[in-house]
């Protein structure tokens, strides 16, 4: 069964134009203002099964956010469908809250200044439930998310990471089946990311929760999710599990040599060294340019290998690659 269901959404923005620097330019931005038209979201499509895990990735400005926004029925598009669990957002958004959870890296839901257990509670008249069901989830969200050392401090005195750690829990206390997370980990240092990540996808397993997460960080992209939806200037440019992302957009390969020389020398067209350790020399080839066998053969003429490694380029690259690519086509 399909958890959200997109066609054709297109979302545009109207902003003001700035004014000359002059007074009488000034003077006449004010009196008669012209707009310009901002296309936020273009005709974007895609389709995702309950209990799938994605990452919805792009550079600033690529239409992220405002995706997500309108499909927790916060703005209304200006054309195109979705559903989220078989209903409009931007009609049914008081029906739909009972059913979905966001968490927005950059805004919270806590109250600042007092601690998370009473936010819990104030959820739980919210969402409708009765005082033994808070206290049964709640229970539940603490022990998972090892928050009891937190829920009597004010949020103002948690860490980042502890308020995110929080955040996350009060989306999850009514139960929902979709969870939009827009830069779940921004800020956070590497322990924090780190536990972020692995409560989501645990979560997830447990209960069988849709996720649908925006950011920047490839960590939480490779951790959490098994697909990519890739958007550039509004359009998808990609949607597909991640490992075809790796194959499809980037024709390379890394190769780590574990040798009885000091360090082997690597020459060829379309292979360039990344690093040069005492035995150890790793190297990235470009596929269509000289095939895997004629470097390994290359690194077995020049004495016995030890051990040899053979990795997918970071995805940070092929998402560079792809951006790369799109401009391109966007320029011819």
């Amino acid at each position: 069964m399909l958890a959200i269901d997109v066609d054709g959404l297109t979302k545009t923005f109207r902003t003001r134009r700035a004014a000359g620097t002059t007074w009488l330019a000034r003077a006449r931005g004010i009196a008669w203002p012209s707009f310009d038209d901002a296309l936020a979201v273009d005709r974007v499509s895609f389709s995702i099964r309950e209990g799938e895990r994605v990452a919805f990735i792009g550079p600033n400005g690529a239409g992220k956010s405002t995706t997500l926004k309108i499909l927790s029925g916060i703005l209304f598009p200006d054309s195109g469908k979705a559903e989220v669990l078989g209903r409009v957002p931007w009609h049914d958004r008081q029906e739909l809250a009972f059913s979905i959870g966001t968490v927005f890296g950059q805004r919270s839901q806590l109250w600042y200044h007092l601690p998370p257990r009473e936010t819990f509670a104030l959820l739980g008249h919210v969402y409708e439930l009765d005082p033994k069901t808070t206290r049964r989830r709640l229970d539940l969200l603490v022990s998972a998310f090892d928050l009891e050392a937190l829920l009597d401090r004010p949020v103002r005195q948690l860490s980042l990471g502890e308020r995110m750690r929080c955040e996350i829990a009060a989306s999850l206390l009514h139960e929902p089946r979709v969870l939009f997370l827009d830069e779940p980990t921004i800020g956070l240092d590497v322990a924090a990311k780190a536990v972020i990540r692995e409560l989501l996808q645990a979560r997830s397993q447990q209960d069988g929760s849709t996720l649908l997460l925006t950011s920047h960080d490839t960590g939480d992209i490779e951790r959490v999710c098994e697909r990519a939806i890739v958007i550039h200037r509004g359009r998808v440019l990609s949607d597909g599990p991640l490992s075809d992302l790796r194959r499809g957009h980037l024709n390379t390969k890394r190769l780590t040599f574990w040798s009885d020389n000091a360090a082997l020398t690597l020459a060829l067209p379309g292979v360039r060294t990344i690093a040069t350790l005492p035995y150890e020399t790793r190297v990235e080839v470009e596929l269509d340019v000289t095939p895997l066998g004629v470097v390994i053969d290359a690194a077995l003429k020049q004495g016995t290998l030890r051990d040899l490694r053979i990795d997918d380029p970071p995805l940070d690259d092929v998402i560079r690659a792809l951006y790369a690519r799109a401009e391109g086509s966007i320029a011819a």
